[in-house]
């Protein structure tokens, strides 16, 4: 009888995803690492012989991406990446104190065991890529940049609000992009881990107060860091 069963056990297939998802994803990626620079024009017969999708997909993708605020569309002149800018950076910094901040501090008061594991096991990922690199910018590297974003994003993971997570994440991709574009012209890269491990042990302390203060700085500190890089090369190409 046994037998028998498995003979009409049919496998369950794996699951490609849609056209749509997967031009966002690819398109999204290579917008986040500068493949597509700032104000670059975003032709869509170019974008069908790059990725081989048809012009339907890539719409939506497209579309999606400016609800982001990674592209801008323009009804005659169609889509653009965004401006890179220091009033933009000042204002998505401003919404990651809002809301990273909120997501934090909710996460902290409904977090459970398999939450703590999480964060602790996102920070240990990190913490051992981050081990191997050189002085190199390593926000460049892909690895450490996945990494990275897999620790904010379990730092918050225990939000109960699937809104202010999604947000949050949205506006981590955002400043990812000026993280990655000032990389380019660092000469030397200084390791954060232990602005990480900070963070993270007072968020598994439940003490709220410090590990908030803690996001908060670390983001700004980003947004100082980028604002320098951008006041270099502005003074470069001047």
């Amino acid at each position: 009888m046994h037998k028998i069963q498995n003979m009409y056990k049919k496998e369950t297939p794996t699951r490609t995803p849609p056209l749509v998802d997967q031009a966002f994803a690819q398109l999204r990626h290579d917008v986040l690492s500068g493949t597509y620079g700032a104000g670059a024009k975003l032709k869509l017969d170019e974008l069908q012989t790059a990725y081989g999708f048809s012009s339907s997909p890539l719409r939506e993708a497209l579309s999606r991406l400016a609800q982001e605020g990674l592209i801008r569309s323009d009804e005659r002149r169609g889509f653009r990446v965004a401006a890179i800018s220091e009033e933009d950076l000042a204002d998505i910094t401003r919404m990651r104190v809002m809301l990273d901040v909120q997501a934090l501090r909710e996460s902290i008061a409904h977090g459970d065991d398999a939450w703590e594991a999480s964060v602790v096991g996102a920070f240990h990922r990190l913490e051992k890529v981050e081990s191997r690199l050189g002085n190199g910018p390593a926000i460049l590297d892909e690895g450490w940049t996945d990494l990275h974003t897999a620790f904010h994003m379990a730092l918050i993971s225990a939000s109960p609000s699937e809104r202010l997570r999604a947000m949050s994440a949205s506006l981590f991709d955002q400043a990812e992009r000026y993280r990655r574009y000032s990389a380019r012209f660092r000469k030397s890269f200084k390791h954060k881990s232990n602005e990480h491990r900070k963070l993270m042990d007072a968020t598994l302390r439940r003490d709220t107060d410090t590990a908030c203060a803690l996001l908060e700085e670390h983001i700004l500190s980003t947004q100082r860091n980028v604002m320098a890089v951008l006041a270099q090369v502005e003074q470069q190409v001047g």
